[in-house]
């Protein structure tokens, strides 16, 4: 009874769906007040059902109902609960339910918070939101149903993939998809912006919070994931330069180009066009690394589908929305009016420059992920591009950015002076020569470009120190005054001096990770010494152990440094018979910003059993670096004047804009 009713609520969703996306529309072009507000209450009802279709999901996974095909294939009654519910996103019926649910959420969420938007925007949005919905709903429907039953149902289920089985997967996939489909609502602002034909600064005063909003848990989102696949798949890697992976790192690209690009627009009322564009390549590459994971074209432990009928309807919606809106965008954007000219050496110059890297480097990654696919589809060839391509040409364009970075909240809006920001920026530069000093005299012999990319993520810390240093007055005024004046600097000028310093912080750890890795690998028994970067670890024996719903042979390594004992390090290998397959449960030993890391391998017929250990200098930076990053966006978006957008307008002059 349960799936029934989370069926029968998705497809009552689908029905409220439909007629969002028709009735308001309608509402708008006769100017009907009552029928415009046919979306607010629509999207809302459509909320509440899809939440009911996802709680009744994950209900039928708590419960273990095998008689449900999705719970069959992907749980097991003596799973830990945690990783029952986790489960209901760990496949790709599941998971494609929850992100439709968070479109509708953010779909909800204009609704109840979007009383400042003009009515007949606020409907258009909603409206084009529910377009998106309805083609997900139809999808989920016809190719992906999660509540189809067996007709007779088995004692057992067949458990969820053990790679998958990870407190990290409670996270980071809800974090993504709140990153991916949080760019649906900057998408239907642009479409309704263009239906309307009128755009300007007010636009992208509403526009900005939700696309920061997007942008903070895209962010997080792939740090967690980036950290998951460090721990969980045993390599001791951060980044692959997956396909699916490159698919989340596109949409942040281009997301964080269009919150530059959005400001500029807001402040200046210039670079709308391009704005408006880049709202719609944002979403749809979200769209894009959808159709990645759900096609079946790629095999990786991201994707789940592997039914050609499912890419096929999912190339059908990426068709239908990418191309409409770019039809929509090349046929009206021509009317819209340009705003403000500013000069190269401005700040508006230098956001101009951050969007052409990022969105440079954003076509780097799109065409090494899709050539591949794209050459062997017409020709039948495989080939793999894989991290050579990407290092060189990803990490070029993020030099000059980064030299960038400092140099933009320094300059004056509409004409500034470069020369002038060079000189606040004089200690930066210094701290920088100093840290490659430093650093090549550290590691003399040693790596060359290393110190000099240690210099720049220095350059770029302390840059942001020095936007600081200068608002507040620093050493040129008394202390006192100085701390009142940053007490009273706005949010957002807080949020962009942490998301700066963050680039800065995650470069340190990528530089220093990838340079001066230590790593053991061999076979140990019992009482075997390895020696890593300083460290003794000695093998003291394994000892197998019966988990829930797992077997796991857990090694204990016994840590010493200098001679003293420093810390017990376990790591694991599982094996989980129901599904016949094995995971490696890393040990990790933080030491500051540094961590040891052992992942054990098979054991050999005399006893031995092979090991990997690693010593990674700073490697926890390279997740330190998106959490501040994170933490400056929540900053800007917790500031008043964003949190608000444009001013809500009189109760007479909303009356008089419904009539009209």
């Amino acid at each position: 009874m349960i799936a029934e009713s989370g069926h029968y609520a998705l497809v009552l969703a689908l029905g409220l769906a439909l007629i969002q996306s028709v009735v308001p529309l309608l509402g708008a072009r006769w100017r009907d007040a009552a029928l415009m507000n046919v979306a607010r209450s629509a999207a809302l009802a459509q909320l509440l059902f899809v939440a009911a279709s996802f709680a009744a999901l994950v209900t039928l996974h708590v419960t273990s109902d095998f008689s449900v095909v999705n719970v069959y294939e992907n749980s097991h009654s003596l799973k830990p609960l945690i990783y029952k519910i986790t489960g209901v996103w760990g496949n790709h019926e599941g998971s494609m339910l929850l992100w439709v649910s968070i479109l509708a959420l953010f779909g909800g969420l204009v609704a109840a918070f979007g009383n400042n938007l003009p009515l007949s925007l606020r409907a258009h949005v909603l409206a084009v939101q529910a377009w998106v919905a309805s083609a997900f709903y139809l999808f989920i429907l016809i190719t992906s149903n999660p509540f189809l039953r067996i007709a007779n149902p088995p004692i057992e289920g067949r458990d969820l993939n053990p790679v998958l089985q990870d407190i990290g997967l409670a996270v980071h996939p809800p974090m993504l998809y709140l990153g991916y489909v949080g760019f649906s609502i900057s998408f239907s602002f642009a479409v309704a912006a263009l239906l309307e034909g009128r755009i300007d600064a007010a636009w992208a005063r509403w526009v900005r919070p939700w696309t920061l909003m997007a942008w903070i848990f895209l962010t997080l989102g792939i740090a967690m994931g980036s950290y998951w696949a460090y721990y969980e798949l045993g390599w001791g890697g951060w980044w692959f330069w997956d396909p699916v992976e490159n698919a989340s790192l596109m949409p942040w690209l281009a997301g964080t180009a269009l919150l530059h690009s959005a400001l500029v627009m807001e402040k200046r009322n210039a670079l709308k066009v391009w704005t408006v564009l880049l709202s719609i390549l944002t979403f749809s590459l979200s769209l894009l690394g959808t159709f990645l994971v759900r096609s079946g074209v790629l095999t990786s432990v991201h994707a789940f589908a592997t039914d050609p009928t499912r890419g096929v309807f999912i190339l059908l919606i990426l068709f239908v929305f990418i191309g409409g809106s770019l039809s929509l965008y090349a046929w009206r954007a021509p009317a819209l009016k340009q705003g403000g000219l500013f000069a190269p050496i401005s700040r508006e110059g230098a956001l101009v420059l951050n969007n052409l890297l990022l969105t440079v480097a954003c076509a780097t990654v799109f065409i090494g992920t899709l050539y591949p696919l794209a050459l062997e589809v017409l020709t039948g060839e495989k080939i793999s591009v894989g991290a050579p391509f990407f290092n060189f040409t990803f990490a070029p364009l993020f030099v000059p950015l980064l030299i960038a970075v400092p140099f933009g909240p320094l300059l004056a809006w509409k004409r500034g002076d470069l020369l002038g920001a060079a000189q606040r920026l004089l200690a930066a530069g210094i701290a920088a020569l100093v840290a490659i000093a430093l650093v090549w005299a550290w590691t003399y012999g040693g790596a060359t470009l290393a110190p000099l990319a240690i210099g720049l993520a220095v350059f770029v810390i302390m840059g942001a120190l020095c936007d600081l240093a200068e608002r507040v007055g620093l050493f040129r005024i008394p202390l006192s005054i100085s701390l009142r004046r940053a007490r009273g600097l706005p949010r957002a000028t807080w949020g962009t001096i942490f998301a700066h310093a963050g680039l800065g912080v995650a470069l340190i750890g990528i530089v220093c990770e990838t340079t001066w890795n230590s790593e053991y690998i061999g076979a140990m028994k019992p009482n075997d010494v390895a020696k890593v970067a300083g460290y003794e670890l000695r093998l003291d024996g394994l000892t197998p152990r019966q988990g829930p719903n797992f077997r796991e042979m857990l090694a204990q390594f016994t840590v010493r440094r200098d001679g003293q004992d420093v810390s017990v390090m376990t790591p694991s290998k599982r094996n989980f018979t129901t599904r016949g397959a094995s995971t490696t449960e890393a040990a990790l030993l933080t030491c500051g910003a540094s961590q040891l890391y052992i992942s054990l391998g098979d054991t050999s017929a005399d006893g031995a059993i092979a090991v990997r250990i690693y010593h990674k200098p700073l490697v926890l930076m390279i997740w330190w670096g998106p959490v501040l990053m994170a933490f400056g966006g929540l900053l800007s978006l917790s500031d008043r004047r964003l949190r608000v957008g444009a001013p809500k307008p009189a109760k007479a002059a909303r009356a008089l804009q419904a009539a009209e």
